[in-house]
Formats: C-alpha cells, structure tokens, sequence
C-alpha cells in the first residue's frame, strides 16, 4: 500500500490538519508518522495534532484538539456569535472543576472551571474562522457566563453582548431565563431583559 498517498489524501480529506487518531484510523502507523514528520511532510503542532506544510494552522481548532474536555466560553464565544466586534486577545475556554489547566494558563488561555453536572449544558458545534467545527456554548449560556463573571469582564463587552443577543431573531428568552436560574443570575438577566426589550 502506498502509505505516502494515503496520507495525501487524508490530509486534503481533513484540509492539511490530522489529529493523530484520524491517522491510526487510516492504518498508518505511529512509526510511519513519525518518518513522515521527520522528512518534513507534515508538521506536529501540538500533542496529537499535525498539519501539512501548505495548511493555515487554526489556533483555535489546535487548542480544542489538545483537549475535549474544552469548551470555548465567555469573550471567545460571544465572538464566534457574533455578539461583539472585539477579536479576543486571549481565547477562554471552560474545563471541568479539578482539570489541570497549567498547559493552558501557559499558551496565555483563560480558563474558566465549572462543576461537572454544568459543563455540558448549552453546548453546540460552532466554526473557527477556518470553517472547522469546534465546541462552544450557545448564545444563552454564553450570556449568563458573562453575567456570572461580571467581575472580571468589561461592562462594555457584557452590555454590547447581551444588547446584540436581544436584538437577534433568534433568540431564545425562555432557555435564556432557564439558564440563568440554573446559575442563580436570574434577577439580574430579568433586568437586562425589561430594559433592553
């Protein structure tokens, strides 16, 4: 079998970025792998992620592959719903509580930890700027990430956020008000709600 091909192929299949299960999966071997990068075919960028020389790196895509257990959150989220204008200047991300996050914290990731029972609520498939899909909470449980974390967001990023949400066809109030007593912000949301509508 021509293993050289395979990986061509796999890798115009993924648009020039492998994770290193999708390879196993193909039946090329970790050997193999390891030849392939050391000759300069392809390039490791992170444990378990490689990407062809020709291929754009999706930072955000890469971050997300490293672990599954992250979810991006907060500021990033609102970006990727195009609840805010501001291109974050570092990516947030929620783990589980007890997650050891060191290797975030030190690629300059904020991390927000959150209790197992709520880490999967509100989670959806979104889109990098590269079009590959990553995990990201919606609108409405973005919205009360914020609120929660009022204290170390910016107002201003909080009041464009929730004021882009309530204009939006599709909004969802009463999911929004779920999650929010979920989080106990129900009070303050139902303020922002009356104001706002």
């Amino acid at each position: 079998m021509d293993y050289h091909k395979l990986l061509e192929t796999l890798l115009l299949e993924k648009e020039g970025m492998l994770l290193t299960k999708d390879i196993i999966e193909a039946g090329i071997s970790k050997q193999l792998l390891s030849k392939y990068v050391k000759k300069g075919y392809i390039e490791r960028v992170a444990q378990g992620v490689y990407l062809s020389k020709d291929a754009f790196e999706d930072e955000m895509y890469v971050l997300q592959a490293r672990s599954k257990k992250a979810i991006f959150s907060h500021e990033t989220a609102l970006y990727l719903h195009d609840l805010t204008d501001r291109d974050p200047l570092q990516y947030t991300v929620t783990l589980p509580s007890g997650y050891n996050a060191s290797n975030f914290k030190n690629d300059g990731i904020y991390v927000y930890f959150i209790k197992n029972d709520l880490l999967n609520l509100g989670v959806e498939y979104g889109k990098t700027p590269f079009g590959r899909n990553i995990r990201v909470y919606n609108k409405e449980r973005t919205i009360c990430d914020i609120v929660r974390n009022r204290n170390v967001i910016n107002s201003a990023i909080i009041n464009e956020g929730i004021r882009r949400y309530l204009s939006k066809k599709e909004k969802d109030i009463p999911k929004l008000l779920q999650y929010a007593e979920k989080f106990r912000v129900e009070k303050i949301i139902r303020q922002y709600v009356e104001v706002l509508i």
